[in-house]
């Protein structure tokens, strides 16, 4: 069944507030996805030359103090930012160089995610817990995506949740189920895109990783998925620019979008956008089959 919950901010107010809004809607939606539960942020840009890599440890004594130091032999890092089981780090390096040391020195902890902007949290358990023990309350940004999962199609684990994140400042969230993915995912790997579960959503996330590692804009990236994706879904993808959707042709899977002067939301269920400030004056649609709506910061 699942939750997906975006958030795309046009003003001070609702960036400063990002992380309160985004959890409030992730709770409206916890009903449809009880197992686990998943934020990506885009927030915070590292500098010029640098990049920030969002660290999970199974661990619950991990001492990222520790990972921080030898980052900061290697290349030079900033003070780590603890959330829960998971860590970010400023890196003074680029995003690749990061992750190829980190998989190589620190094999036991997973790069949730790698870039400029993005930071990806997630973690197994109730979406409630989740938003209290990462602290989602006080999170700004500009724009974020989250998901709230009930397990169907693989195990659940922190590294089976969403989002997922195979290419720098991308992710994706996915409610619904591909038939493919298993003949996909090899393909993929043969052009060299990487897979750490067995999750049919990380096969999209991959897919477009190719498309856009090819040279498509994102918007076809994601309309080659109606040729290339077989199955049902409702895709939420962030960018460092900003979030785009698509359903499958069918569209079985429900969606809701919402825009004012303030925000642009999209949630698997109104209740979720309710919650917003001035939802009650927003243009509200359902998004069309086959259709890609994107936004993104320099149209803003």
């Amino acid at each position: 069944m699942c939750g997906i919950a975006g958030l795309f901010s046009k003003s001070l107010d609702v960036s400063d507030s990002l992380g309160s809004h985004l959890g409030e809607m992730l709770l409206q939606l916890s009903d449809r996805g009880p197992d686990s539960a998943g934020v990506a942020f885009y927030r915070d840009p590292a500098p010029s030359g640098s990049s920030k890599v969002s660290l999970f440890s199974p661990d619950p004594q991990q001492d990222w103090d520790a990972v921080r130091a030898a980052l900061d032999d290697a290349f030079g890092a900033g003070e780590p930012e603890p959330r829960g089981s998971h860590a970010v780090i400023v890196v003074e390096t680029d995003a690749a160089d990061a992750q190829s040391w980190l998989r190589e020195r620190y094999p036991e902890l997973r790069v949730m995610s790698a870039g400029q902007a993005i930071e990806i949290y997630k973690e197994m358990g109730h979406p409630n817990q989740f938003i209290e023990a990462f602290g989602l309350a006080d999170m700004s940004g500009s724009h974020a995506l989250g998901h709230t999962r009930m397990a169907t199609e693989s195990r659940v684990t922190t590294e089976h949740s969403h989002p997922f994140s195979t290419g720098l400042d991308l992710c994706l969230v996915h409610n619904g189920s591909l038939s493919n993915h298993n003949r996909l995912r090899q393909r993929l790997r043969a052009e060299g895109i990487e897979f750490e579960t067995d999750n049919d959503s990380e096969v999209a996330a991959g897919y477009l990783t190719w498309r856009l590692r090819e040279g498509a804009s994102l918007e076809q990236a994601l309309e080659g998925c109606l040729e290339d994706l077989d199955g049902f879904y409702t895709f939420a993808v962030g960018t460092i620019d900003g979030f785009a959707v698509l359903r499958d042709p069918i569209a079985c899977k429900p969606a809701v979008m919402a825009e004012t002067d303030e925000w642009v939301a999209m949630a698997s269920e109104y209740r979720a956008i309710a919650v917003l400030p001035g939802a009650e004056t927003a243009r509200t649609w359902e998004p069309e089959p086959g259709r890609v709506y994107s936004w993104e910061r320099a149209t803003v």
